[in-house]
């Protein structure tokens, strides 16, 4: 996840593993929480997926209760305190490290939250990534990563830094340009949540394979 123009996006591959071996090519690694908000998981597949769904009912039934939806920072805590609630199954080797981010009305901005295994909340004002391959989607974005980029060019940086990744990394997919499968781009701004077109999605990703192909 990093901040562009616009707000804010995040990006996920779609390879879940078991073990040494694959075990879906399509799984949903980010997901929209509110209208404002999206989250990406790593980890243990299934209390990743778990708790994405639960921290997305607990938004909508605060709003409900409320009549308004929590701000930003409230729904970075609340995350935060799900996190921490998982550390007994972390014992057990059940690990859930989401990446949060939203997009504040009253500062005008897109922001992005990590996390630790205890549920440590640590906002970041420029780029993150976590997961098996996150080390070397940083290294990626340290690279290409610049302040106020244009969608486009967001959306290409997010899908270089996944590529690189999985040519590193075992447990991170690629793009599967044969299969049609391709990462999953979500933009979250003033507008709301946004998912990148698939037709955008591998018109960069072919772009890429065949820049390094010509190299």
């Amino acid at each position: 996840a990093f901040t562009y123009e616009n707000g804010v996006l995040i990006a996920g591959d779609r390879r879940a593993t078991e073990g040494f071996q694959i075990a879906a090519n399509r799984m949903e690694k980010v997901f929209q929480t509110d209208g404002y908000s999206a989250m990406a998981i790593a980890g243990a597949a299934g209390p990743c997926v778990e708790m994405a769904k639960l921290f997305r009912i607990e938004l909508e039934h605060y709003e409900k209760l409320d009549g308004q939806p929590l701000t930003c920072e409230g729904k970075a805590n609340r995350l935060g305190h799900m996190v921490k609630a998982n550390f007994p199954m972390v014992l057990h080797g059940l690990v859930v490290i989401p990446l949060f981010v939203g997009y504040d009305h009253k500062r005008g901005i897109g922001r992005l939250f990590k996390y630790d295994i205890t549920g440590g909340r640590y906002e970041d004002t420029e780029f993150h990534a976590v997961g098996s391959g996150g080390k070397d989607a940083r290294s990626t974005l340290k690279e290409y990563f610049r302040k106020n980029l244009p969608e486009n060019g967001a959306v290409k940086v997010a899908l270089r830094a996944l590529l690189n990744a999985a040519d590193e990394d075992v447990g991170t997919g690629g793009p599967d340009l044969v299969r049609q499968i391709f990462p999953t781009v979500k933009l979250v701004d003033r507008q709301g949540v946004r998912d990148v077109e698939e037709t955008q999605l591998a018109a960069v990703c072919e772009a890429l394979v065949n820049q390094r192909q010509e190299t």
